[in-house]
């Protein structure tokens, strides 16, 4: 019997033995393609039998000239780079991992928080140009009693919540899908999108990028939210409208945002959120650990195995 063929579209690991560990048991010949541009993965996927893909696209065109695939696994939490209607309308299942790296993000996004809050990396920029100036660093606000909005209150969220809390931050948030009962235990009140904008000291996002999501944080949300509050994003770039997030950071609407995503990555390097003292950047690494990437390779080409052995996935992406 032929090994079946697993194609790889882009890899951003320093390697990939945890999935080729996890794909042992049903003996696969991998081929990499050269770039993540659409002939080279059609060159190496046309006649796969499955394909790991990262970052690279995979649109509705792509997807109809692949003659075997049977299984499409991303590695990561997000598959908006996949026509995943398309994929099952070739009768393509296409896996995830929507929990492997819950608990950098939340670290991340807490570390944001308390780098905003407390100027740390304002104050960091002074000292290394020589200037010693408490003054020039406040005010600072104390956490306890302040107000924490999540936009969702997903996996990564409910994690963040108790790390916010034990700060004596309230966490409120929007998000008309959770039970009662997670809120309840989580000590978390469920708010509209309006309410918690106006209440907010703090708003962090967790949503998931769908067309009605697309620049949910316009001009008219920066103007519902309280003149001088924090804005966190560490979900996907396009979340943000990021003209009009720069123009309430220049009105002083905005009193910082910290950003580890942005619409267009990597960012420009003419992009007016460099160079503002009031604006944290991270280079989309608030998912990393190397614990985490081992259980994202691992799981996601566990995954991908199962569906080889006419098995069912743990994590199936529904159409």
């Amino acid at each position: 019997m032929a090994r079946p063929l697993i194609a790889v579209t882009d890899s951003v690991f320093p390697s990939l033995d945890p999935a080729i560990a996890a794909l042992k048991r049903v003996d696969p010949e991998l081929r990499m393609a050269k770039s993540p541009a659409a002939d080279d993965i059609l060159e190496v996927a046309r006649d796969a039998d499955a394909i790991l893909v990262t970052y690279a696209k995979l649109p509705s065109d792509l997807l109809r000239q692949l003659r075997r695939c049977k299984a499409i696994g991303r590695f990561g939490l997000g598959v908006d780079n996949i026509d995943v209607p398309a994929a099952v309308a070739c009768g393509i299942t296409v896996t995830y991992v929507p929990d492997y790296c819950m608990r950098e993000v939340s670290d991340h996004a807490m570390a944001l928080l308390l780098a905003l809050a407390r100027k740390v990396a304002f104050s960091n920029n002074l000292v290394q140009a020589g200037r010693w100036e408490m003054p020039a660093v406040v005010p600072i606000r104390r956490l306890d009693g302040q107000t924490l909005g999540l936009v969702g209150f997903g996996n990564i969220p409910r994690l963040l919540a108790p790390k916010a809390q034990a700060f004596g931050l309230t966490v409120i948030t929007h998000d008309p899908f959770v039970p009662t009962n997670v809120l309840a235990a989580a000590r978390v009140e469920n708010v509209s999108f309006d309410d918690l904008l106006a209440r907010s000291d703090f708003v962090s996002i967790h949503a998931p990028l769908l067309p009605e999501t697309r620049g949910l944080f316009d001009a008219a949300a920066f103007a519902k939210m309280k003149r001088g509050a924090f804005i966190i994003n560490t979900a996907r770039g396009p979340l943000v409208d990021e003209p009009a997030l720069i123009a309430a950071l220049d009105s002083g609407q905005l009193g910082a945002a910290a950003l580890d995503v942005v619409a267009t990555e990597p960012l420009a390097k003419d992009s007016a959120l460099l160079g503002r003292a009031n604006v944290i950047l991270t280079p989309h690494t608030g998912f990393y650990s190397i614990e985490a990437l081992e259980e994202l390779q691992t799981k996601c080409a566990s995954d991908v195995a199962r569906v080889l052995s006419g098995e069912k996935p743990i994590y199936p992406v529904k159409a």
